[in-house]
């Protein structure tokens, strides 16, 4: 069933298309694996090509570089139904649209053409590398540097939990190029193959198996000027507006996790029979999934506020953090929630709740903690104090 249904929020036909397209792919190419790849921490590397082919890696990319040119609506409605099947798919799609999505906002004719077609197709696969060991929400403090020379800019560094890292044909990544401070970082998009860049190594992690981790060291990897996103000193802007758009993606991911939880727990509380009758016919249980059913409705309401606001090229910083906030809350507690519907069962891997348990918590965490969030909001409230 379309989740917006549920709600009374109606989509367009082409919205209402890719949320499909996304809710059959996940159904018929990774729920029938995402145990096993869960198990065995695999980056199913082959299905992001059939992605492509169904559209949802060039979501945001222009038709005339090889995407579907769809909005954010859709875009939620996808990774929601993505994450709803695995959590780990759809931050890889949510990173990788938040890349292609800031090469098309602020990317030069040259970089479009080189990268966008690829990445639509789910050819290429982007990556994303801001957090270094000492530098995660203070961004402003990174350390790594970028230095020109000639026609060459020379990058040398670390870069954390970097998304989609180990299997990114292109990464965009953020240096120091010039003094202390926000205006002295800069962006590029990095080829990983370029000498130099080595993936040090593989985060592993209490969910999101599927997702790809890394750290990355630049050792004098030198790049080419044409690498260089936007202009010199806008990297850390750059960075925190990709970053505003990518909230919808996760508050969008957090969503489809508690979507998945209430239907793992709706289908148990009508199968489960204790005192001789179903536990969804006690209020201890019903009333656990009704608070989940009203918290998901809200969740999404929120995430297609932002979105719409998105789409509408209105300012949206503060309903997206709201989004990712409160979603992400919800799929965590809920995700625990869950587990204790399913009682022994939840804690074991026969049933998948314990995967939403641990795949949720993280959505608490990346792309802005909800410490992060809940300043941004007071902030669009209050202003800023001096």
């Amino acid at each position: 069933m379309t989740p917006t249904r549920d709600v009374g929020f109606e989509p367009t036909d082409e919205q209402r298309e890719i949320g499909d397209a996304a809710r059959e792919i996940a159904e018929r190419e990774i729920a029938p694996h995402i145990a096993q790849w869960d198990r065995d921490r695999a980056f199913p590397r082959e299905l992001y090509v059939k992605l492509g082919d169904a559209g949802l890696m060039g979501m945001l990319v222009p038709e005339a570089h090889g995407g579907v040119e769809s909005d954010y609506v859709a875009y939620a409605l996808a990774i929601e139904e993505l994450a709803r099947v695995d959590a780990g798919t759809a931050v890889t799609v949510s990173v990788h649209s938040m890349i292609c999505n800031a090469i098309v906002r602020l990317g030069s004719a040259e970089q479009k053409e080189r990268w966008l077609p690829g990445l639509a197709s789910g050819e290429i696969i982007a990556g994303f590398g801001l957090t270094e060991p000492d530098a995660g929400s203070d961004a402003a403090a990174i350390r790594a540097t970028a230095k020109r020379d000639g026609d060459r800019w020379v990058l040398n560094g670390r870069k954390q939990w970097c998304t989609n890292g180990g299997y990114a044909g292109v990464v965009m990544v953020m240096f120091r190029s010039g003094g202390p401070g926000a205006k002295g970082i800069s962006a590029f998009l990095v080829d990983p193959a370029t000498p130099g860049v080595i993936v040090e190594r593989t985060t592993e992690k209490l969910g999101i198996h599927t997702s790809n981790t890394v750290d990355l060291l630049f050792d004098d990897a030198r790049c080419p000027a044409t690498a260089l996103l936007g202009t010199e000193g806008n990297g850390l802007t750059s960075a925190l507006s990709t970053l505003t758009a990518g909230r919808i993606g996760i508050a969008a991911q957090a969503t489809g996790i508690l979507s998945a939880c209430l239907d793992a727990s709706i289908t148990f509380a009508r199968e489960r029979v204790a005192f001789g009758k179903p536990i969804g016919a006690h209020e201890a249980i019903a009333f656990k999934i009704a608070r989940m059913a009203t918290d998901l409705d809200a969740a999404r309401l929120l995430v297609y506020r932002a979105a719409a606001l998105a789409d509408a090229g209105r300012s949206f910083v503060v309903e997206a953090s709201k989004a990712k906030l409160f979603a992400s809350t919800k799929a965590r507690e809920h995700a625990s929630e869950a587990v204790q519907i399913h009682g022994g069962y939840g804690y074991t891997t026969e049933f998948p709740v314990e995967r939403y348990y641990r795949d949720a918590k993280i959505t608490e965490i990346y792309e802005g903690t909800s410490e992060i969030q809940q300043l941004v909001i007071a902030r669009g409230i209050l202003g800023r104090f001096e």
